[in-house]
Formats: C-alpha cells, sequence, structure tokens
C-alpha cells in the first residue's frame, strides 16, 4: 500500500497528537536519508508519513553544562558548532556534504550499522536522549537506548525531542577507518573520553562503531584504564581487551575478521592522540 497521508506539523505538541491518532502504519520522516531510499525502493510501505523538518527541533543551544541539541539539527549544523570539538569531527565523518546538510542527529540513531557514526560520540559523552509523546516526556541515557539489531527501547507514540550532551571536563578524541578518506562507510569508527587525575585516568568512555549491532560501550576496555597512565603496553592491552569485546560483522566494506583485527589498531591512534 503506497502512502496515504502526509503530515508537517508545525510544532511538537502537534506532532505527538498526530502521532498519537494514527500510529499504526506510521512513519516519522526528519532528513530523509535513510527512509526515503526504503520508500523509494518499495521496502517501507508507510501508509502515514509525519515529516518533522517544521517541528522546530533544530536547534542547538547551551544549557546549564549541557549542550541541547534538538532531534532534528542536522550534521551539517553540528560540523559547524565549536562548543564540543569531538562533535563536529564526528559529524564530518558522516557521509559528503548533500547527505550531512539533510541527516539529523535524532536520525543518526536509527542509521544500520556501520552507520551511527555520530551517535558513538554521542555515547562516549555520556548524552541523555528525551522523548516526548502525547502522555508526556521521559530521559534516558543515550547507552540504554539500544536493545539490539535494528531495536530500541522508544515506547509506541513516542518522538526523539533532544538530545543533552554534557561538556565534558576531559580529554576527547574521535577516530574513524574506512577504505576512502572522507565520505566512506566505517570498518572502525572510535570516540574516546578520558578524564585524568595525577596523570592517571580517573574516566574513561569508549564506544566503538561499526564492530556490533549498533554502537557500543567498550566498558571492560573502560575498567582497564582506570588508574593507569596511557602507556605504550597500557595501550596495546586496552586494544585486545576492545577487540575481544565487540561483536563484528562481515559485508561489502569489510570481513569480520579484519573489522576485529583493525579495533586494537583504530583505539591505540585514539588514545595516542589524547595522551599527546
Amino acid at each position: 500500500m503506497s502512502i496515504q497521508e502526509y503530515f508537517r506539523p508545525q510544532s511538537i505538541e502537534e506532532a505527538t497528537r498526530l502521532l498519537a491518532d494514527q500510529a499504526q502504519g506510521s512513519l516519522i520522516l526528519a532528513g530523509g536519508t535513510l527512509a526515503m531510499p526504503l520508500i523509494n525502493d518499495g521496502i517501507s510501505m508507510p501508509e502515514m508519513v509525519l515529516g518533522l523538518k517544521d517541528s522546530g527541533l533544530n536547534y542547538i543551544k547551551d544549557q546549564d553544562k549541557y549542550l541541547v541539541i534538538g532531534a532534528t539539527a542536522t550534521l551539517s549544523q553540528m560540523a559547524s558548532q565549536t562548543k564540543i570539538s569531538m562533535l563536529s569531527e564526528a559529524a564530518l565523518a558522516v557521509g559528503g556534504w548533500a547527505i550531512r546538510n539533510m541527516a539529523t542527529v535524532g536520525g543518526n540513531f536509527f542509521a544500520p550499522p556501520p552507520g551511527g557514526d555520530f551517535t558513538a560520540a554521542l555515547l562516549a559523552l555520556d548524552a541523555e536522549i528525551t522523548f516526548v509523546s502525547s502522555q508526556g516526556e521521559r530521559t534516558i541515557a543515550v547507552k540504554d537506548f539500544f536493545t539490539g539489531f535494528l531495536t530500541n527501547s522508544m515506547a509506541p507514540g513516542e518522538i526523539i525531542k533532544e538530545v543533552r550532551v554534557p561538556f565534558p571536563e576531559g580529554k576527547t578524541a574521535f577516530t574513524k577507518y574506512g577504505r576512502r578518506h572522507a565520505n566512506t562507510p566505517s570498518i572502525v569508527a572510535i570516540a574516546a573520553n578520558l578524564g585524568y587525575q595525577s596523570e592517571k585516568v580517573s574516566k574513561a568512555r569508549i564506544a566503538l562503531n561499526a564492530v556490533g549491532p549498533y554502537p557500543l560501550r567498550a566498558v571492560m576496555t573502560e575498567d582497564y584504564l582506570l588508574g593507569k597512565s596511557l602507556t605504550e603496553q597500557v595501550i596495546q592491552e586496552a586494544g585486545e581487551i576492545a577487540a575481544g569485546e565487540c561483536s563484528p560483522f562481515t559485508d561489502a566494506i569489510a570481513s569480520e575478521w579484519y573489522r576485529r583485527k583493525m579495533v586494537p589498531v583504530i583505539l591505540g591512534r585514539t588514545l595516542e592522540q589524547i595522551g599527546d
């Protein structure tokens, strides 16, 4: 069945009302870089499309100790902001300018692997995600968003409203490795956020992308780094631990074996960048 209705709400309140009335067979559309190819190829056949372009969620603003990002803010907007450098780096790693001008922060949460590089940066920064529905709002940590391959913790009738990112106090780095220098799918992408006390790691957040069913935290690697200095041996051992706790896959870009082999290499480059 083809699309029967298209709505372009002028506010998030209008969007949630429409979604509550017609939740069955509906598709929420932001930038369209993920959804439109599926619709054009006949893979996705929604009865109703809810376009969020005019819903007022394309903001980026400071709020206390957080950078608050509306769900429809584009990756081009994120690439241009200067408040959190790792978010700019991660945004620039996604596609080319044509994609970044349309792709949104909220939409990146739904990118199938190896997509989702920007979300990996949010994961390493301990970001929170806020959902809104006709029943109100709720907020969870980004680390609790994913529940499996293309599945998540959103409830029926909910829309991603915004992401709250605490300003990092430690050092950050983002490294993406692909077949080409730019505009390329990830073989491995790693975001790191480390805090220091007396020249030793006091806080560690390591997020891996393109080596599992969704962007994931390397929690065993994080625990290993605590209380240590970033020596060559520590970095090497951290890479081996990270390689063991990811779940790579084989696709047209790279094999499972190659992805796993590259995790220690890319994590090493990322940690060396922080240690410099």
